[in-house]
C-alpha cells in the first residue's frame, strides 16, 4: 500500500476542496491515485467537478500579437524564475520579439519553432537566441508554448488580463467587422479569461469525458438517494451533467455582463449580430494562463534565510 503524505493530502484537498480527513481517507482508500481519489470523493458527495487547471506556480508573462488586418493572431508563453524578471522592460522586450517571429512562423511545434533561425539575428537559432537572453538577464527562462489563429472570414480578437497573467484569442467568423462587433469579440475573450471555460460549444466536449462523468455522478446520486429508481437517478444525472456542461462551455456560460443575470454567451452574441445586421459565429478561442499546469517548488523564506545564515 502507498504511503499517503501531507504533501498529497494538500494537493487533493486544493483540487477538491474536500476536507483534509476525507482526503487521507480517499487516499488511503485508493492506494494514492490522485485521480481515483477525486472520483472517490466526488462518488462520495465529498467534492466538487474538481476540474483539473493545473496549479498556477512558473512566473513569466503571455503575449498576444496581431497581424495589421487582425486576420491572424499569435499567443505566446514565455517563463522566467522570478516575478521581478517578469516585470522587467528587457524580458517584456524579447518576449515582444518572440511573439513577432511565433506569428509568422511555419513550424508546427515548439521544438521546430526553437530550431529555426532567430528572425533579429539568423546566424542563431531561437533556442540560441534565447540562451543569450538567459546570460543577459540572468536566470532561467523558457519558450514554453505558442499558437497561431487565423480568420479569413472575419477576424481575431485578443485580451491580455493582469499584464500577462493570461492571454485569450477568439476567432470570429463575421460578414459585418464594426466597432460593436469588435467590442462584443472583446468581451467574449474577457468572458474566457475570467471563467475559464474548457470548450467553446458542447459539440467540442468528448462524449468519453461525458459517459466518465455519468459514472461518477450516477454512483453519487446513488448514494445520496438510496431509495430513488432508476428513472429519478437518470433525471439527477442528466440534470447535473447539463449545469456542468454550461460551466465548462464558453457560449453556454451565463454573459458576465448580462444585466438579467440569465443571457447566455450565445444569446449575447446573437443579440449583437441581429444589432448589426450580421452573421456572427465565435469558432474557437485559446487561453493561456501563465505557469498553468507547471508545478513549482514552495519555498519558505524564513527556512531559506535562516538557512544561508547558518542557524
Amino acid at each position: 500500500m502507498a504511503t499517503v503524505t501531507a504533501g498529497m493530502v494538500k494537493e487533493l484537498r486544493e483540487m477538491t476542496g474536500a476536507g483534509m480527513m476525507d482526503c487521507k481517507k480517499a487516499l488511503a482508500a485508493t492506494d494514492g491515485d490522485m485521480d481515483k481519489a477525486v472520483e472517490f470523493l466526488r462518488e462520495k458527495g465529498l467534492a466538487g467537478a474538481a476540474k483539473k487547471a493545473g496549479r498556477i506556480a512558473a512566473e513569466g508573462i503571455v503575449m498576444t500579437k496581431l497581424s495589421a488586418d487582425e486576420k491572424k493572431a499569435v499567443v505566446v508563453e514565455v517563463n522566467a524564475e522570478t516575478d521581478f524578471v517578469a516585470k522587467n522592460e528587457k524580458f517584456q522586450s524579447y518576449v515582444s520579439d518572440v511573439a513577432d517571429q511565433a506569428l509568422v512562423t511555419t513550424a508546427a511545434d515548439i521544438d521546430a519553432f526553437l530550431a529555426e533561425k532567430w528572425t533579429k539575428d539568423p546566424s542563431l537559432t531561437v533556442a540560441e537566441a534565447l540562451s543569450a537572453q538567459i546570460s543577459i538577464i540572468g536566470e532561467n527562462m523558457k519558450i514554453r508554448r505558442f499558437q497561431q489563429v487565423e480568420e479569413a472570414n472575419g477576424f481575431v480578437a485578443s485580451y491580455i488580463h493582469a499584464g500577462g497573467k493570461i492571454g485569450v484569442l477568439v476567432d470570429v467568423e463575421t460578414d459585418v467587422i464594426n466597432d460593436a462587433v469588435k467590442e462584443m469579440a472583446k468581451n467574449v475573450a474577457m468572458q474566457a479569461a475570467a471563467l475559464k471555460p474548457l470548450y467553446t460549444s458542447e459539440s467540442e466536449v468528448d462524449a468519453a469525458y461525458i459517459e466518465k462523468e455519468k459514472e461518477i455522478l450516477t454512483v453519487a446520486a446513488k448514494n445520496e438517494k438510496p431509495d430513488a429508481n432508476d428513472k429519478i437517478i437518470s433525471g439527477m444525472v442528466m440534470g447535473r451533467i447539463k449545469k456542468e456542461l454550461k460551466e465548462i462551455c464558453l457560449l453556454d456560460q451565463v454573459y458576465v455582463k448580462a444585466e438579467d443575470g440569465k443571457q447566455s454567451v450565445a444569446q449575447y452574441v446573437a443579440e449583437v449580430a441581429k444589432a448589426n445586421g450580421a452573421k456572427i459565429a465565435i469558432k474557437k478561442f485559446v487561453r493561456f494562463e501563465t505557469g498553468e499546469g507547471i508545478e513549482k517548488k514552495e519555498e519558505n523564506f524564513a527556512e531559506e534565510v535562516a538557512k544561508q545564515m547558518g542557524m
